[in-house]
């Protein structure tokens, strides 16, 4: 478990280290320019080339900014949420190349992937599954991703 670990450390600073030198090509994503958007200090996404770094996404509702009353339905909006980010890029769920998903109760881990199965027609991206201790807002799940856009 421990190399799996640091597989993916390794992994992800060598994604930064790129972005870093890519730095001339970055564009930051934010799709809401509220006033009260801009307190939060990151953006939607990052697109380094044709990779897009999705930013962590929760399932919120709108008019409440809790998570919904099911697991089923914070996941679809956490995933709803994800696919946003790519639509605004030009880009489809089936473009994620890798996926981390956060989780504080590991018993919902069957009923996150009944709704993530749904989201890829084609191949699943590379995932990982990690439970945290908790997340922002009293959420169960947070949704992160690496996608690339597929030459036309």
């Amino acid at each position: 478990m421990k190399c799996r670990v640091c597989g993916l450390v390794v992994f992800l600073l060598s994604l930064s280290i790129a972005a870093v030198a890519a730095e001339s090509d970055r564009k930051h994503v934010v799709l809401d320019q509220s006033a009260a958007r801009s307190a939060f200090p990151f953006s939607d996404a990052v697109l380094v080339g044709n990779t897009l770094y999705v930013a962590g996404t929760v399932g919120f509702e709108h008019a409440t900014g809790k998570p919904p009353a099911t697991a089923e339905e914070e996941a679809k909006l956490a995933m709803e949420g994800v696919k946003q980010v790519l639509e605004s890029q030009g880009m489809a769920m089936d473009d994620l190349v890798s996926v981390l998903v956060y989780c504080t109760d590991f018993t919902l881990y069957d009923k996150f992937n009944g709704v993530y199965r749904t989201y890829f027609h084609e191949q699943f991206p590379s995932r990982a599954f990690l439970g945290v201790a908790s997340l922002i807002r009293g959420a169960h799940f947070e949704v992160t991703g690496i996608a690339v856009k597929r030459a036309k």
